[in-house]
């Protein structure tokens, strides 16, 4: 791990995150006229006209904006914008008859999906608790212990644990099926913990610790391969592995949702899950002031299995899915956020295991984003490319689920780490 090619990448990313990710976002996302934030952008970061904010867009901002901020970004600018977020989210965004945050709003505000979506929670929490602790503004932290609150309430699983996760404006669970009432998802437990771990680190109440180390705990024995520590897409309410299936309120099936369909639906993960939920799984422990040493061989066998199986060492970069066991991948073209997370986690591998291989498969992924990924004239990244990179299957800069949250959160923490390596040598 040569310090000067450390350097080499650490002067990248900082240059990128300044001076062409950030303003990116900083001249065009605030929306002077109705609050909140615009946030979608075409292939050459003009304004859609999309007459659409969604739950997703605008936490995610928020908690862009405020973690950027926290990390001494934007000269006071950051937290204007994160601010600027939070009150459109508690004007707008709020249901004060049945508490919890509406799905999507038009861009005046008018309510278009009233349905309460856990996923959507998770980052509400993520968002408003980052918010406090960036800015000291105490409503942040309000809204988000509220919304903890009603998950408890209305989501919780008494009899197998866990959370059930779609539900109609009156906290109704919806059908089963496409409806979703009756699955249980990696990613909005996955969610939940990283949510849960920034609210406690706001609060910290001794109800939000304990409810982290629960769905620590579920995530762990119920939602990961016994074998592989791969993690599962859809289970059961009691947790049998399901069928991944296309729900009504499309989330974390935006490239299927034309057709419904996708491949090997029962058998198959995510490279880009699987080294996100290592990364955030350690953040959570450091939270939590608890040594990682238990989870450690669920740590190694998730980033080894994406080493092995996702990563591109003819092209660079990480594919998108494959089978629990490691054999070849199924998808391989290159999509924006797997990349964005498997960047940290391969970082927190080097750190963690110290192994060269760790690194190797870094500097493959951190030359694909840099040499491919990014749209280095307009600031952002793209979505969607083909596995060598040389055709954009997707333009578009921003939309609901494609907006800052993974992109500047990987350049903030890759940044952090490579600083923390370096450091080390």
């Amino acid at each position: 791990m040569d310090k000067t090619k450390i350097q080499v990448f650490k002067n990248e990313i900082h240059h990128h995150l300044t001076k062409e990710l950030l303003p990116f976002w900083l001249t065009r996302c605030k929306d002077e006229v109705y609050g909140g934030f615009i946030t979608h952008f075409d292939q050459d970061g003009n304004d859609t006209g999309e007459d659409q904010k969604s739950l997703i867009a605008q936490t995610r901002t928020v908690y862009t904006m405020s973690s950027a901020h926290r990390a001494g970004y934007g000269n006071g600018l950051c937290a204007e914008f994160a601010k600027h977020g939070a009150d459109f989210l508690i004007d707008k965004m709020w249901d004060n008859d049945y508490g919890g945050f509406y799905w999507t709003v038009d861009r005046k505000g008018n309510v278009q999906i009233d349905k309460k979506i856990l996923y959507g929670f998770s980052f509400a929490i993520y968002a408003l608790s980052e918010y406090t602790l960036a800015t000291g503004d105490k409503r942040g932290i309000e809204y988000a212990e509220k919304t903890f609150d009603l998950i408890q309430k209305y989501c919780a699983d008494t009899m197998f644990g866990g959370y059930f996760e779609m539900f109609d404006r009156n906290w109704n669970l919806c059908s089963p099926g496409s409806g979703g009432g009756d699955r249980k998802t990696l990613d909005a437990h996955m969610h939940l913990m990283e949510a849960f771990t920034t609210l406690y680190e706001c609060s910290r109440n001794s109800l939000h610790k304990r409810k982290l180390k629960e769905v620590i705990d579920i995530l762990t024995k119920h939602i990961l391969h016994p074998q592989y520590a791969t993690g599962i897409p859809q289970l059961g309410p009691d947790w049998q592995i399901a069928p991944q299936i296309k729900f009504d309120i499309v989330w974390g099936w935006d490239r299927f949702a034309a057709t419904g369909k996708k491949v090997h639906v029962d058998d198959n993960t995510s490279y880009g899950h699987n080294v996100e939920f290592a990364w955030l799984l350690l953040h959570a422990l450091d939270i939590l002031d608890e040594s990682c040493h238990a989870y450690e061989s669920i740590i190694r066998k998730q980033i080894d299995h994406t080493v092995k199986a996702g990563i591109d060492y003819e092209f660079g970069g990480v594919y998108v899915e494959g089978p629990h066991d490691g054999s070849e991948a199924y998808d391989k073209e290159k999509e924006f956020w797997q990349q964005a997370e498997t960047l940290i986690g391969l970082l927190d591998g080097c750190i963690l295991f110290g192994k060269e291989k760790y690194w190797t498969a870094y500097q493959k992924v951190h030359r694909f984003v840099f040499d491919k990924m990014i749209n280095h004239k307009v600031g952002e990244w793209w979505p969607l490319l083909s596995r060598d990179g040389n055709e954009k299957i997707w333009t578009h800069l921003s939309h609901s689920w494609k907006v800052n949250y993974h992109t500047v959160r990987s350049m903030i923490q890759s940044f952090n780490r490579l600083k923390k390596i370096n450091n080390c040598k």
